[in-house]
């Protein structure tokens, strides 16, 4: 069965420059390996990153041995329902790509909050 977004249609891929995904894919699809729910594909603000980083999830940071190369306002990227969830409480959420979250972010994030900070994939950051 093929992987379903939080619209109940067929996952969209969230972003490849830079790769993003747990399995790096391009898609935020999840399975059993991936414990930490990186299900929300999020356009990062510089206040979203800012808000990880005080929180210890250094997003900005490359890490070449894990593939990882850092990352930038308006780029997108498969973050993990808990913190991004966090970030929405605390006032600092990134903006989510709806058809490119994946279904079992709903575990975790009511559809409304991911909803208050839907967008279209904008073209670059200066369109955030």
């Amino acid at each position: 069965m093929a992987d379903r977004n939080v619209l109940g249609g067929p996952l969209e891929p969230c972003g490849t420059d830079p790769v993003t995904g747990f399995y790096r894919d391009g898609c935020c699809t999840s399975g059993p390996e991936d414990l930490g729910s990186h299900t929300i594909c999020a356009v990062v603000t510089a206040e979203f990153l800012d808000h990880q980083r005080d929180i210890g999830n250094d997003l900005t940071t490359p890490m070449p041995a894990y593939g990882f190369p850092g990352l930038m306002p308006g780029d997108r990227w498969c973050v993990t329902a808990a913190n991004w969830l966090r970030a929405h409480r605390d006032g600092s959420a990134a903006y989510v790509v709806l058809a490119s979250t994946h279904e079992r972010a709903l575990e975790i994030v009511p559809l409304e909050a991911l909803r208050e900070h839907a967008v279209d994939v904008p073209f670059g950051p200066d369109d955030l």
